[in-house]
């Protein structure tokens, strides 16, 4: 008995110890966490938050004050000189007549290049899809020079049609291979079963393959987008006359002779070109994830 007393007392004390520790373990990790996460959040916020600040400060205050020192007023003096003296409105126009354009053209001919690819059977597909991987080798810088020759041959300079026809040449062969990825994952029964029921090549795409990944399009289109607005090279390429600018390009005009910077109104041009791409990727946030993620379950 008192072998067994003993027994079952060493086993009591030896669990309680155990049961102790898991939630410590829990709670130590979700300390850990949370500062992993404040760690994270003010490396990625405080560029953006600083930015902003910069954008209400004077130069004065830059040339004399500390770099992480408040603004002194909260004027938006230096927005009003961006927007008037650096002709900023100008370059956004010309933006977003150069960017829309181009990425309707590389999602709506990129959509309809993958499902002919990937979903529709006819001799030669797995060359043409190669040839469309192949162009995504092709370093930009190769292909400036000869674009611009055929430009100005054709007389598209002076115009921003160059850069809608680069943008969405450059454009397509990602669209292509990322959407021809998302119908792969689409099982093969809805389309068989769409043509059992009459439904047609076009038909077929517009009403059945479109929907299916609308959530996997907008994801494309996001990539797009900022790789095409963020874009210097090529506009700067193309563009010569200071009226066709895009917004990139025109931040360089923001340095003055000898590189002088006007610092205020450059981080205001800035803080406006930032914030907007932010706020149009919260907006389209949900359909991002999903689409991101519409390729792990198969159903």
């Amino acid at each position: 008995m008192s072998t067994g007393t003993l027994t079952g007392t060493t086993v009591t004390s030896s669990a309680a110890p155990r049961a102790s520790k898991g939630p410590r373990r829990r709670t130590a990790r979700r300390v850990l966490a949370a500062i992993a996460t404040t760690v994270l959040l003010v490396i990625v916020a405080y560029p953006l938050i600083w930015l902003v600040l910069g954008s209400f400060k004077s130069q004065d205050e830059f040339l004399n004050n500390s770099v992480f020192a408040l603004p002194e007023s909260w004027s938006l003096d230096n927005y009003a000189t961006a927007w008037t003296e650096g002709n900023l409105g100008t370059y956004i126009r010309n933006s977003v007549v150069a960017v829309f354009p181009s990425l309707a053209l590389t999602i709506v001919l990129g959509v309809a290049a993958a499902f002919a690819l990937q979903v529709m059977v006819w001799r030669g597909r797995n060359v043409v899809l190669f040839l469309f991987l192949a162009g995504i080798m092709v370093p930009a810088q190769m292909i400036l020079l000869p674009l611009f020759t055929i430009y100005v041959r054709t007389g598209l300079t002076g115009t921003l049609w160059p850069l809608i026809i680069t943008y969405t040449a450059i454009g397509l062969p990602l669209t292509v291979f990322m959407i021809a990825t998302y119908f792969r994952g689409v099982p093969r029964e809805i389309f068989e079963a769409a043509a059992l029921d009459g439904a047609g090549a076009l038909r077929t795409f517009l009403t059945i393959g479109f929907p299916l990944i609308r959530n996997a399009i907008f994801t494309v289109a996001l990539v797009q987008f900022f790789f095409i607005w963020n874009d210097l090279l090529i506009a700067l390429t193309f563009t010569s006359r200071d009226d066709l600018r895009t917004i990139q390009v025109g931040l360089l005009n923001f340095t003055g002779q000898f590189g002088q910077v006007q610092y205020g109104p450059t981080f205001a041009a800035i803080s406006l070109n930032v914030l907007g791409t932010l706020a149009i990727y919260l907006v389209l946030n949900q359909r991002v994830m999903k689409g991101l993620t519409a390729g792990s379950v198969k159903g």
